[in-house]
């Protein structure tokens, strides 16, 4: 048997389920999946096996209307993803059919998608009955030459099986990219951030999660094989701080045990997780910020 692998995009409008689709294919989590819009934030690449295949998912942000210097690097980072791959999956969110986004999404596909192979995938089809269905695969197709076109719920998991075994028969033969037992090619240290980023914007809800981020700032390992791990929280003004710490300390503490128990899970040993809020008013327009997340400041400019 051959070897095949290759990147796969995963683009689509925000909260289509690309992150959720990726932990599927990948098998773990490797992707922060929250009810938020624009949580993902670096081009996380997944891992997964089929066969002989190696596929590497790279979940790109959401694509949307940018408005400040974040908004604008992850969009570029988004399309950025698609241009870099082999094949270009467009998530499309069976209940909410071709909205102006969408829309959007097809005029940018025009460009980025010559000499490609792009599928859609229409999520979330348990949703809406299938005469809909029908129409919009229709509707879609018309607008856009798509290679293929499939069913799927990549939260229960419906005709995903399909799409992964499609996507690693269209893969170019070669030797695999990844070592076979690594699921992501982000550094630990910043999966670890962004699993406290996901712990965060779950319980504090309004616009505050957009306006702070997590970084990994020291990462131990210990003698008894457990790791010590330090984090902080950057917020842009003293009222966050308040907010992220809770009343007398408790949102933090449930925040820093659910992501300790989290990670323990994810590395299969203990962890020692300890978190310190900071106000960084201009984190936003700090280059290293950008770096840390996986972005690249220069995308932001207008």
């Amino acid at each position: 048997m051959t070897n095949r692998a290759g990147f796969v995009a995963l683009i689509g409008e925000p909260n289509a389920g690309k992150s959720t689709l990726t932990n599927r294919m990948v098998g773990a989590k490797v992707s922060i999946v929250t009810h938020k819009v624009q949580t993902t934030r670096a081009r996380i690449r997944g891992v997964a096996l089929e066969g002989e295949a190696q596929i590497v998912f790279v979940d790109t942000p959401g694509l949307f209307r940018p408005r400040r210097r974040l908004d604008r690097a992850m969009v570029a980072a988004a399309w950025g993803g698609a241009a870099d791959a082999d094949i270009i999956v467009l998530l499309v969110e069976a209940h909410r059919g071709i909205t102006e986004g969408v829309e959007r999404i097809l005029e940018g596909l025009e460009d980025i998608g010559k000499g490609r192979r792009v599928a859609l995938a229409i999520n979330k089809i348990d949703k809406v009955p299938s005469e809909r269905l029908l129409k919009l695969t229709q509707d879609l197709n018309q607008r856009f030459d798509f290679a293929e076109t499939f069913m799927i719920s990549a939260e229960k998991g419906h005709g995903t099986e399909h799409l992964k075994t499609w996507l690693a028969e269209q893969l170019p033969e070669g030797p695999w990219l990844y070592p076979e037992d690594q699921i992501a090619d982000l550094p630990m240290r910043m999966i670890a951030a962004e699993m406290t980023r996901e712990k965060l914007t779950l319980r504090l809800h309004q616009e505050l999660p957009y306006q702070m981020t997590v970084e990994t700032e020291s990462w131990e390992e210990r003698k008894d094989g457990s790791a010590r791990i330090d984090q902080v929280i950057y917020v842009m003004r003293d009222g966050h701080k308040g907010i992220v710490l809770g009343n007398r300390g408790e949102t933090i503490k449930a925040v820093s045990k659910a992501a300790r128990e989290e990670l323990t899970e994810f590395l299969g040993r203990r962890v020692h997780l300890f978190l310190q809020v900071k106000v960084r008013p201009n984190w936003l327009e700090e280059k290293e910020r950008y770096s840390e997340m996986g972005l690249d400041f220069k995308d932001g400019n207008k």
